[in-house]
């Protein structure tokens, strides 16, 4: 079904025009002179507004004149700000046209004489067959911890990456380098992530404007535009986690402040612990852990405290009284980090979300995945450059 299109056009032209969408509309218009008298101004120019297909721009042109000004207004009286060529002749909106929405174009010509004359018009377009919506980490208004990446994850496949990217806008309070890469994360669906090219400096401010209304991503049209922002803790935390001393230390702007005595994953099997730079995803707290949920059949089935998340495949830094004997002196856990109720504790309360954990160890998995919880950093700067549909 096509959307019709309505002109309205001045009462001293005698005729009315009805339009359909996707087609040219043009209406001329009048000029100021009486009847039977010659146009003293010259001929008014003549306006044809092209209401866009799905994705594409509205574009105004005037033949016979020029244009002095366009407003393109939807129906909540949100404006679709454009830009007028050189010479006046045409104007192109800077956004595309979102599905399912009506505009009003009220468009301003100047004829051969320079006489102004208005005219108005309307169109709507066809509603999205499918949508697609995101969902953004880390909230917005929150304070994170220095390697929180900027991250989204979307409800339908991205096609269209770099279309995509193209609408996403990063600016930060000091000048940081920084790239977005394309990843699967864990869940299964595309996400994409902006991470600087070394950990954020503390303080920084950062905002992420989407605008992605009107956008196709090959899977699904977006129909809203997205904001967020985010501070950086002015403290840089650091949790370094060395299995085979069997030891964390934790670094406040790079100076060690204390030492606790930890137990990692059992060597050999699917019970060792994961490698590399894995970012505090979430403080959940005391929470039930059941060995099921992560294959490691009937291991285990309790309430843990101060669990602190690091990926989404099951690695915790916890607090593991079972495991006291094991403290500083062996790593014999299934899989996470544990540590005394006290030093548990101790630490969950310093932490937030977006501290990096750097483990290291010989016996372990291999490295936290990019899509596993937040492991670009495992990643060198070239590599997640890389990763950018724009490069």
């Amino acid at each position: 079904m096509r959307a019709r299109v309505r002109i309205h056009i001045p009462l001293l032209l005698l005729s009315a025009l009805t339009l359909t969408a996707c087609s040219a509309a043009t209406a001329e218009q009048p000029s100021s002179s009486a009847a039977g008298d010659s146009p003293a101004g010259g001929a008014p120019a003549k306006v044809t507004v092209v209401p866009p297909t799905a994705g594409k721009p509205v574009t105004v042109t005037a033949s016979g004149g020029s244009l002095a000004r366009v407003k393109v207004v939807d129906a909540e009286g949100g404006e679709l700000a454009g830009r007028t060529a050189s010479g006046g002749g045409s104007w192109t909106s800077d956004r595309k046209a979102a599905p399912g929405t009506s505009y009003t174009v009220e468009v301003t010509a100047r004829g051969t004489g320079g006489k102004e004359t208005t005219s108005r018009s309307s169109f709507s377009t066809p509603a999205a067959d499918k949508v697609n919506k995101l969902t953004l980490a880390p909230g917005k208004n929150t304070t994170v911890g220095v390697a929180q990446p900027l991250s989204i994850v979307f409800d339908r496949p991205v096609r269209n990456k770099a279309e995509v990217e193209r609408q996403l806008k990063v600016t930060t309070s000091n000048p940081t380098e920084g790239s977005w890469g394309w990843l699967t994360d864990y869940s299964g669906k595309d996400r994409v992530d902006w991470r600087p090219k070394q950990y954020w400096k503390p303080g920084t401010k950062v905002t992420l404007d989407a605008t992605l209304n009107g956008t196709d991503s090959g899977g699904g049209w977006f129909v809203r535009d997205y904001h967020t922002g985010f501070t950086v803790d002015t403290t840089s935390r650091v949790v370094k986690v060395d299995l085979d001393r069997k030891k964390l230390t934790l670094l406040e702007n790079d100076r060690p402040v204390r030492t606790i005595p930890v137990s990692g994953g059992t060597p050999g099997g699917d019970k060792r612990s994961w490698r590399g730079t894995a970012v505090l995803m979430a403080k959940e707290g005391t929470i039930r852990m059941n060995s099921e949920t992560v294959g490691l059949g009937d291991a285990y089935n309790k309430m843990v405290n101060y669990s602190m998340r690091l990926t989404w495949s099951g690695m915790y830094a916890h607090a593991a009284p079972w495991n006291a004997a094991y403290f500083g002196r062996e790593n014999h856990s299934s899989g996470c980090i544990g540590m005394s109720d006290a030093n548990a504790s101790s630490l969950f309360a310093t932490v937030r979300p977006g501290d990096p954990f750097e483990i290291k160890g010989e016996e372990t998995k291999g490295e936290v995945a990019e899509g596993n919880g937040y492991g670009a950093w495992n990643l060198s700067w070239q590599q997640w450059q890389a990763k950018s549909a724009l490069r």
